[in-house]
């Protein structure tokens, strides 16, 4: 693969549905570009892009691939032996990294790319409303959507440009920012890593790639990410910011009091992180209007970014609570027969006990999680810790494994956290059939309950089949009544 950021004026993506892919795309059709695309199945997104008159097809064939494409855009996801993939090659259309795409877009732009295991998706989108809600305009490239199918990009006027930056297959590498966030580091992706040494090095050259005279936020609280802070305290031309509650962040968080499904959030800035002097703290409280410690840590690192690029902390703070969560991100789907039903995207074990234990808060009755792991790589070696997250619920349903892009690997199976997780005194059940969960989950839930759908996978397609199980219930009873 050739991983210069080629000609992009009609770029043919394959996998244009994707959660990355499909923002490129958008910003590309707005500025102009005649972009085309594949994608396994038609969804919300496809739809989206086609009305920004992107030419998509459902399917992966080699007569896919136009014969004015200027460039065929990739992700790691797409397989060698892909047909379009095959044929660009064959006609020597340049084929491009998604990560050599999203570099050309951010040039030109003050950048600002959010890095770390966990938490990349929710900061990008606050800082992405913040700035809006500010009248920046900032054009953006989020790996989730804020609302609607397409609100995941936007191609603005301002002069800042805010990204997710991927560690997963070291795609991160590609991007130079002006500001990028570090908010925390552990051994994930094992199939891309072997090691947490590994994955230290991979930090190490994103935060290389910092412009000089640049601003690095990382966490104060994060053991991998302190890690990391201590690896790159040499570098000269390099201002490093770290957030957290630790007594010697640079932005501390004071407290963090949850109100329901939002948190109140205090924090003391020194004077140079408000505009002002070296000398002197001042505290700064603020609404985030999404529930959770880490959520609530998330934006205090995101007001950290603002700053370095010169916003003032006060109206950022303030431009902050509006940001009201982004899809799958602890999303309320609904509520019936008592029961609300909130979709989480957490598959990682760091991110589901996180989530978990800011639902409990939230929570009148009980927490009951319906679980779909992803990846098999993941599950075989994070099985024992995902277990002991699902002991943090009230009881849990887990499915199969959701494969994406691996093959099985012989041994592996969702039996491993079923096991790990009754060692750990949880309550969780084997439901092998995907369709039957929902029914499963509404016999289960009580008024008062929460009904989590949690993983990265199709799982959250069971919100709305739950919703209307629970509604069935309902109308039984009365009917019964």
């Amino acid at each position: 693969m050739n991983d210069a950021a080629h000609d992009l004026h009609a770029p043919h993506f394959i996998g244009i549905g994707g959660a990355g892919m499909s923002g490129l795309a958008k910003i590309l059709a707005v500025r102009g570009a005649k972009v085309s695309g594949s994608d396994a199945k038609e969804s919300e997104t496809v739809l989206a892009l086609r009305e920004l008159g992107a030419v998509v097809r459902v399917g992966h064939a080699a007569e896919h691939v136009p014969d004015g494409a200027s460039s065929i855009v990739v992700s790691s996801a797409i397989r060698t032996d892909n047909p379009e993939l095959a044929a660009a090659r064959e006609r020597g259309i340049p084929v491009v990294h998604r990560s050599d795409a999203l570099a050309a877009l951010m040039g030109g732009r003050r950048a600002l790319a959010v890095a770390g295991t966990h938490g990349k998706t929710t900061t990008t989108s606050m800082l992405a409303v913040a700035l809006a809600t500010l009248g920046l305009d900032p054009s953006y490239a989020i790996g989730g959507d804020l609302d609607a199918p397409g609100s995941n990009a936007h191609h603005g006027t301002g002069e800042i440009f805010v990204a997710e930056a991927d560690e997963s297959d070291r795609s991160f590498h590609k991007y130079a920012p002006e500001v990028a966030i570090i908010l925390n580091v552990e051994l994930d992706h094992h199939a891309n890593y072997a090691s947490m040494e590994e994955i230290y090095d991979s930090f190490e050259t994103f935060v290389g790639r910092i412009q000089s005279g640049g601003t690095l936020v990382v966490s104060a609280d994060h053991d991998g990410a302190r890690e990391l802070t201590a690896r790159v305290a040499g570098r000269p031309d390099l201002r490093v910011v770290t957030v957290g509650a630790a007594a010697d962040a640079t932005v501390r968080v004071v407290s963090v009091t949850a109100r329901g499904m939002t948190s109140e959030v205090v924090v003391e800035l020194a004077g140079a992180e408000q505009g002002g002097t070296e000398q002197g703290r001042t505290e700064l409280a603020f609404t985030v209007s999404v529930p959770g410690r880490h959520y609530a840590h998330n934006a205090v690192a995101a007001l950290a970014a603002g700053v370095a690029l010169g916003v003032p902390a006060e109206k950022l703070a303030e431009a902050l609570g509006s940001y009201t969560g982004v899809r799958r991100r602890l999303q309320l789907k609904g509520e019936a027969r008592g029961v609300q039903v909130i979709d989480s995207y957490a598959h990682h074990p760091t991110e589901m006990a996180a989530d978990l234990e800011a639902i409990r808060d939230a929570a009148a009755g009980r927490v009951l999680v319906v679980f779909q792991p992803h990846l098999f790589s993941r599950t075989q070696q994070l099985a024992e810790e995902m277990g002991q997250a699902l002991a943090l619920a009230d009881a849990s349903v887990v499915l199969d494994i959701y494969p994406a892009r691996e093959d099985p690997i012989p041994g592996v199976t969702s039996e491993l956290i079923i096991d790990a997780a009754r060692r750990a005194g949880a309550e969780v059940t084997a439901e092998h059939e995907f369709a039957a969960a929902a029914g499963v989950l509404a016999k289960l839930a009580a008024p008062g309950d929460l009904v989590l759908t949690m993983g990265a996978g199709d799982v959250t397609n069971l919100g709305p089949a739950i919703l209307t199980e629970l509604g069935n219930g309902l109308e039984q009873f009365a009917a019964a009544v």
